[in-house]
């Protein structure tokens, strides 16, 4: 998914600067469409004041009691050069309206185009980003998945293990015990041995006690009597 990432925030900011390049067009737009607005009636205004100076003087030397003919030289000098003022007015005024006409198509294109893009990288982002999140979700679940699998392993070798110790336990448990049997019985035979051993000692002491004072008290009866 990390590549799907890279790749939408590389959308992402191609959409940024988009955005951005149509804002500028805009604002170029809108201050070309001002100037346009503003010169229009300026230059109409123009050449409608030539059309008029023309008329007044063609009306004016085409009377008959003004033509002469050092008037009419001079009234022609003049009126040819309002009408070239006038062709220039027209040129100019023509010109300006086929140059706002153009750039409003070339800006309505434009923005057409930009706006295709937009949806374009727009709808791949919305994609990509869908896609990474399901993988991000996919490996989540693995991982837990994983996680479990790898816990229940651990508890059964943990169990395992377990149960090997209880059993070696268990014939440590019975031979230790085996043993400690055969230690008693021949330490319970080795206490007897030395009780009885004991016993005889005090048997004979005891005999030997009473033989003693039945001999002191016999040799002492013969001496009474013989004194």
């Amino acid at each position: 998914s990390s590549q799907l990432k890279e790749e939408v925030a590389a959308l992402q900011k191609a959409l940024a600067d988009l955005a951005a390049s149509q804002a500028e067009l805009t604002k170029l737009r809108q201050k070309e469409k001002q100037a346009y607005e503003q010169s229009k009636p300026e230059m109409e205004a123009g050449l409608e004041g030539v059309k008029m100076a023309l008329k007044i003087l063609r009306e004016y030397y085409a009377k008959e009691d003004k033509a002469h003919s050092a008037a009419e030289g001079a009234g022609a000098s003049v009126i040819g050069l309002l009408e070239v003022v006038e062709s220039d007015f027209a040129k100019t005024l023509a010109e300006m309206s086929a140059t706002e006409s153009a750039s409003e198509a070339e800006y309505e294109q434009e923005t057409k185009e930009s706006e295709i893009e937009k949806a374009t990288k727009s709808k791949s982002v919305e994609y990509k980003t869908k896609e990474y999140k399901q993988l991000d979700a996919a490996a989540a679940e693995a991982s837990s998945d994983r996680d479990g699998v790898q816990a229940e392993l651990t508890a059964v070798l943990d169990y395992n293990k377990h149960l090997l110790d209880a059993c070696s336990a268990k014939a440590e448990t019975y031979g230790e015990r085996k043993a400690r049997r055969e230690a008693e019985i021949a330490g319970l035979k080795e206490a007897m041995s030395i009780l009885e051993s004991q016993a005889v000692l005090l048997q004979r002491g005891t005999t030997g006690r009473r033989l003693g004072r039945g001999l002191r008290g016999g040799a002492g009866a013969q001496l009474a009597a013989g004194a």
